[in-house]
């Protein structure tokens, strides 16, 4: 199975952009050169490190805090 993977090669090193392959030692790979004009301009987000310390998470990530019943959707 064939996976992509984008990189930015700066200065003879890879920097990858999102994920990067894992558990491969040794691979063969296809290089396509973008021109500069098509390079992505903007930078990731990161966040902000003034709030470092001051933010709180309230209830859990993954489900929500407020219960479904009480939730005031139309169906």
């Amino acid at each position: 199975m064939l996976k992509s993977y984008e990189a930015i090669y700066e200065n003879g090193e890879m920097k990858w952009l999102l994920d990067r392959p894992s558990l491969v030692h040794s691979a063969r790979v296809v290089v396509t050169v973008l021109e500069e004009t098509l390079l992505p301009t903007t930078k990731r987000r990161t966040f902000p490190t003034e709030l470092a310390g001051t933010v709180q998470i309230l209830g859990d990530i993954v489900s929500p805090i407020v219960a479904e019943e009480d939730w005031e959707c139309l169906k």
